[in-house]
C-alpha cells in the first residue's frame, strides 16, 4: 500500500505488557486498537504478558516470554531448556540482578516476529517499550512510538523516596533501561506524547527536538465509565483507584490525609485495588491506625467499578505526577466529584471542573476533601461539569484520528514525500 493511499493502514502496535486492568499502557492499547479499528484500520496488537483483553475483532499476537512478573507465580526459576533461548537468558539475569529487562527483551522479540512480516504492515506503533529492537525495526519499516510520560520522572522520585544508600542503588539499577529509550527514542523523527507537560518534560530529560512531537491526548471510554443515577452516591465516602506502593501515585499523601480528617469527622476511603503484602502502604495505615476508615476492593469488574464510583461522593486523584491521568478522567466520566493534585498534566484533564491542590501536599488534600464534604451543592456541580469535559473534549475517535494523521506523516518522511 502506497503512502498515497488514504483510506486504510495495516497497522502493528507493539506493547510490551499491557495488563488491561491496571496502569495506563494497557488501558491506551486496548481502547486506542478500538478506536483505530472503527475508523477502518487494520490492526493487530503484538504484545507480551498478561493478556490485553482486546476485541475479538482486533487481531492479537501474544509473544512467549518467561514472565517472571507473573504474580501468580511471582519470580520463578526457569528450566534449563527455557534458558537455552538467549532471549530467556537475558531476561533471567536481568531479573535475578535486580533489573528490569523487559522493555530490552521484547524489542528483540518483536524484531523476530516482523522479521519476515515487513511487508503486512504501513507502520509500526510502539507503545513505550523504546527498546534498541524498536531501532531495528526502524530501519526497515515506518515506526513511531508512544512516550505516555518520562520514566525519569519515576526514577527521581523513587530514589528520593528512600533514604538506604543500598535501597537507591537497587531503584538505579531497576530503571537502568532508562538509557537506552533515550538513545532509542532519538533515532524516532516522530514521538506521540499525550500531554503538553509530558512533551515539555520528555524533551528535557530525553533531549528530544521538540519538532518531534505530535500531542495526542488520551481519550476516556464514556461506553464503560458513566453515571449511574438510581445509585445513591453515600455522604463521607471517598474513592481512589490506585493501591500501589509506589511514590509516584502519591496515595501515601491520601492516607496521610484521612489520619487527619478523621480526627474531627468519620469518612470512608475505598481504594480500588490490593495493596502489596507487608508493602509500605499496609504498614503506613498500621502505623496512622487508620486501619477501620480504609477498605481495599481488590480486583473489580468494570461494572463493579462503575458502581464503586456512583456510591462515592468524590473521587481523589493524590499523584505526585501524571502524564495524562486517566483515573481522573474515568472518574469524571462518571459523574464523581473530583479533586486531583496539579502534578504533571493532571490540570490538563481536570480544567476547571475539579478542585486542584499542590502534590505531595497531605493538608492540602485533607482541606480540599472536607471543604467539598462541607459543600454538596457544589460537589454536584463539578461533577456536571466533568462529565460534560469528558464526553465534549476527550474522546478515543478524536486520539485515533490525531494519531493516524501522525501515522501518515511518520510514512512520507520515510518514503522521502
Amino acid at each position: 500500500m502506497s503512502a498515497g493511499n488514504r483510506k486504510s493502514l495495516r497497522i502493528c502496535l507493539l506493547s510490551y505488557r499491557s495488563n488491561p486492568h491496571s496502569g495506563g499502557q494497557g488501558v491506551y492499547i486496548r481502547n486506542l486498537s478500538r478506536a483505530l479499528a472503527d475508523l477502518g484500520h487494520r490492526v493487530e496488537v503484538v504484545a507480551g504478558p498478561p493478556d490485553p483483553l482486546l476485541d475479538d475483532d482486533v487481531k492479537l499476537t501474544m509473544l512467549p516470554c518467561l514472565d517472571l512478573y507473573n504474580p501468580e507465580d511471582l519470580f520463578r526459576i526457569p528450566s534449563l531448556q527455557e534458558l537455552w533461548n538467549p532471549i530467556n537468558l537475558i531476561e533471567w539475569i536481568g531479573v535475578s540482578t535486580m533489573g528490569f529487562p523487559e522493555t530490552y527483551t521484547f524489542g528483540f522479540r518483536a524484531l523476530q516476529f516482523l522479521w519476515n512480516r515487513f511487508h503486512e504492515y504501513d507502520i509500526v506503533h510502539d507503545n513505550q517499550s523504546l527498546s534498541y529492537g524498536v531501532w531495528a525495526i526502524n530501519k526497515f519499516i515506518p515506526t513511531v512510538a508512544t512516550i505516555h510520560h518520562p520514566i525519569t520522572v519515576d526514577r527521581e522520585i523513587a530514589i528520593q523516596s528512600v533514604r538506604s544508600p543500598w535501597k537507591k542503588l537497587k531503584h538505579l539499577r531497576w530503571y537502568s533501561f532508562v538509557e537506552m529509550q533515550k538513545r532509542v527514542s532519538k533515532r524516532l523523527s516522530r514521538i506521540i506524547t499525550v500531554s503538553e507537560c509530558a512533551k515539555k518534560d520528555i524533551q528535557k530529560d530525553f533531549s528530544i527536538p521538540a519538532d518531534n512531537f505530535r500531542v495526542v491526548p488520551n481519550g476516556i471510554d464514556v461506553h464503560r465509565f458513566y453515571p449511574v443515577p438510581e445509585i445513591q452516591r453515600e455522604k463521607n465516602r471517598i474513592i481512589v483507584t490506585n493501591s500501589a506502593d509506589t511514590p509516584l501515585k502519591g496515595l501515601y499523601y491520601l492516607l496521610q490525609a484521612v489520619a487527619e480528617i478523621v480526627k474531627k469527622r468519620e469518612i470512608r476511603l475505598i481504594v480500588v485495588g490490593t495493596p502489596k503484602k507487608n508493602g509500605g502502604i499496609v504498614k503506613l495505615i498500621q502505623n496512622l491506625g487508620i486501619g477501620k476508615y480504609v477498605t481495599f476492593t481488590g480486583r473489580i469488574d468494570n461494572e463493579e467499578f462503575v458502581r464503586q464510583y456512583a456510591k462515592a461522593a468524590m473521587a481523589v486523584v493524590p499523584s505526585v505526577y501524571e502524564g495524562f491521568g486517566l483515573p481522573v478522567g474515568e472518574a469524571m466520566a462518571c459523574g464523581v466529584p473530583v479533586i486531583s493534585t496539579t502534578g504533571g498534566a493532571l490540570p490538563e484533564v481536570v480544567g476547571d471542573a475539579g478542585i486542584l491542590v499542590p502534590p505531595a501536599d497531605y493538608q492540602a488534600l485533607a482541606n480540599a476533601i472536607l471543604n467539598l464534604l462541607d459543600h454538596p451543592e457544589y460537589a454536584q456541580k463539578i461533577g456536571d461539569a466533568g462529565y460534560k469535559r469528558m464526553q465534549e473534549q476527550f474522546t478515543w475517535r478524536a486520539a485515533a484520528e490525531k494519531t493516524v494523521r501522525v501515522y501518515r506523516e511518520v510514512m512520507d518522511d520515510y518514503r522521502g514525500f
